[in-house]
Formats: C-alpha cells, sequence, structure tokens
C-alpha cells in the first residue's frame, strides 16, 4: 500500500482503487482496508488520537459531532464526489475515538449478482404483508433490501417510502415515486417515521431497522392494512425471528401478535456474507421462508420449533434452509469447510454432512 497522509479523501480514493469494502481507523494502528475479507494494513506510522479525531472532523455533520461527543458514537453516510458513498460509524473505544467507513456500492445489483432465488420476486408483487430480511451486521440486508427497492422502483407505479439509519442506496424516482427519510436528520425516530408514513399515502415502506417494539408493532399494523412493508432485524434463521419479533412483546399481548404476524408475515429472508474460497470476492448465503397455511399454524400455536422442518419440506415452493444453502455453495466449490461450519445453525449436523467427527474440536 501507498504511504498516505492523514487526509480521510485520500484514504477513501485508496478505498475505492483497490476495493476495499471497509476502512479501519483506530489509535496505535496504521489505518487498516478490509480486502475480500482480511484486513490490511496501510503503509503509515500507527495513528493517535488526535490523528484520529482530526480524521473524523473532515466529515462529521455538525449533529453528529455533537451526537458523537455527548453519548460516544453516530453513525452517518458520506458522498465522497461522485466516485462513491461511505456508511460511517464513529465510536469512543477505551476512551479514544475510532471510525469504519463502509463502501457503498455506486450501482444497485440485480437479484442474480447477489444471489437470491427468483421467488422473493413474488414476493414483492404481493399489495401487502410483512417481508423481513435478517442476518447479522455486515450480512448485506442493506444491499439485499436496496435490490428490492430497485425492483419495485422499476416495475410498479406506486408510492415508496423508506427509513433508515443513515441513508446509504439513493434511489432515483423511475416508475415509482421514492422518499427516503433519514434518522436524525429528516426525522427524530424509526418509530416515529412509521407512524408518519401511514399518513403519507405509501404503497411500501422500509424500515431499515425494527429495533423497538413501537417500531415492530406499528410495522405489523401497516402490514395488515394493505401495506407491503420490508424491514429487518439482526437474526439468523426464520424460526429465530419469528421468536425474536414476539419476545419483544409483554407476555399477555404475545397471543395477539402469534395471530397477527401469522397473518401479516409473508415471507423471511436470512442471509450471512463469507469469503469465496478462491479469495475472489464474497459470496451471500440465504435461507428462504415463504409463509404456508403450515407455518401460519405453527406460529399461531407457539410451535416455531417446527418451522425448519416446514421449510425443508416446502422446497417446491422457493424454500431453502441455510444450511442446505451452505452445502451447495460448498459442494460447488464456492466455499470452504471453516466456512461452512461458521455460518451454520447446526453444527453438529454440518459436521456429519461435510463427514467429520463430531468428538473431533
Amino acid at each position: 500500500m501507498p504511504i498516505l497522509g492523514d487526509d480521510i479523501h485520500r484514504l477513501f480514493d485508496t478505498m475505492v482503487e483497490t476495493g476495499a469494502s471497509d476502512l479501519h481507523i483506530t489509535v496505535g494502528r496504521p489505518p487498516c482496508l478490509r480486502l475480500k475479507g482480511r484486513l490490511r494494513d496501510i503503509k503509515h506510522p500507527p495513528l493517535n488520537a488526535e490523528e484520529v479525531n482530526m480524521l473524523i472532523d473532515e466529515i462529521i455533520p455538525p449533529l453528529k459531532k455533537e451526537e458523537f461527543d455527548e453519548v460516544g458514537s453516530s453513525d452517518f453516510a458520506w458522498a465522497h464526489g461522485d466516485k462513491a458513498r461511505f456508511r460511517i460509524a464513529t465510536f469512543m473505544q477505551r476512551r479514544n475515538p475510532a471510525m469504519v467507513c463502509r463502501l457503498i456500492p455506486n450501482e444497485l445489483l440485480t437479484f442474480e449478482q447477489i444471489g437470491l432465488a427468483a421467488k422473493v420476486i413474488e414476493l414483492l408483487d404481493r399489495p401487502r404483508g410483512l417481508l423481513l430480511v435478517t442476518g447479522p451486521t455486515g450480512s448485506g440486508k442493506t444491499t439485499t433490501l436496496a435490490t428490492m427497492i430497485d425492483y419495485v422502483n422499476q416495475n410498479r407505479e406506486q408510492h415508496i417510502i423508506t427509513v433508515e439509519d443513515p441513508i446509504e442506496y439513493y434511489h432515483d424516482h423511475k416508475s415509482c415515486i421514492v422518499n427516503q427519510r433519514e434518522v436524525g436528520v429528516d426525522v427524530p425516530s424509526f418509530a416515529e417515521a412509521l407512524r408518519r408514513a401511514l399518513r403519507e399515502d405509501p404503497d411500501v415502506i422500509l424500515v431499515g431497522e425494527m429495533r423497538d417494539l413501537e417500531t415492530i408493532s406499528t410495522a405489523i399494523t401497516a402490514a395488515e392494512t394493505g401495506h407491503l412493508v420490508l424491514g429487518t432485524l439482526h437474526t439468523t434463521g426464520s424460526a429465530r425471528t419469528v421468536d425474536r419479533i414476539i419476545d419483544q412483546f409483554p407476555p399477555e399481548q404475545q397471543e395477539m401478535v402469534r395471530v397477527q404476524l401469522s397473518v401479516s408475515l409473508i415471507g423471511v429472508i436470512s442471509q450471512v456474507l463469507m469469503p469465496r474460497a478462491d479469495k475472489s470476492g464474497m459470496v451471500a448465503g440465504f435461507e428462504i421462508m415463504v409463509m404456508t397455511p403450515g407455518i401460519e399454524n405453527h406460529i399461531r400455536q407457539a410451535q416455531t420449533f417446527k418451522i425448519n422442518s416446514a421449510i425443508q419440506t416446502g422446497r417446491q415452493r422457493g424454500m431453502m434452509l441455510l444450511d442446505d444453502h451452505l452445502m451447495e455453495l460448498y459442494n460447488g466449490g464456492k466455499i470452504d469447510e471453516r466456512m461452512a461450519l461458521l455460518k451454520c445453525q447446526d453444527p453438529r449436523s454440518m459436521r456429519e454432512k461435510l463427514g467429520i467427527d463430531n468428538q473431533e474440536e
């Protein structure tokens, strides 16, 4: 890597030139790039706290700077001219500042490019319902949702409202009107934005993160009352996602929520992102659950442990368990054995499929 000055814009240029996905800035280490899933230092002396603060101050908006100073963390998006956009996370660690910058691709991807089954398109053609994209941080949920919004934007004549923190992908008006609201800039919270959205004649609502009870409850109501609602949760697996939603509610409300969710939920897409076996880039693994009468009944009867079996027997409907997709990727040479074990839901079963003795550690 070339020696760089302390200018964040030069570091962003290097990210674009090298194809890095992330830039890590922290005290006691040189600036560090994530290239094809691995961290690589830039040739530069270790940074001190003053230098890290200078890099942060170059790009952080005033309101976000206040938040960073008050609560010790802040997230925002940054446009690097017309070259790229970045999602920025600033935070304090061991009383020192740090920053992680993620490159947001300029071009929206297609379903084929992200490896998502065509069955999902059928879900997006539904007039109403709740469609969830779940997975851990950094699993590509935002990219998947952007692809979905772009599909709707091209193929329907409707009003799309997105609520994001921060806005990462910009969507032009195509066949649809697309209004994008940023939490902390255009609206104070997800819950407030979602309440207001119901009065703004939406057809499709994207909730960037369903992070609290009020937001989850309003999203379910919106899906019940004639809107297509896309949302995310930091869960892995369809059954865990359903449990997570229900567990957000007080015990006395959970039976009612099960009924609401069984009616409003149309599908769950759970995903993980992994380095390719040949180190040529990243590949996504997916679990796809499509609502059926059987799964509706499992949710109503508090038998979510039966959802995985329903997915496994529902392949003709386009469903697939995450571990089955991981095995397909492994058998196709796209991921290695270690990654299949690391990302799977059932390690014991995966070891058996891979022919590994479960007594081994």
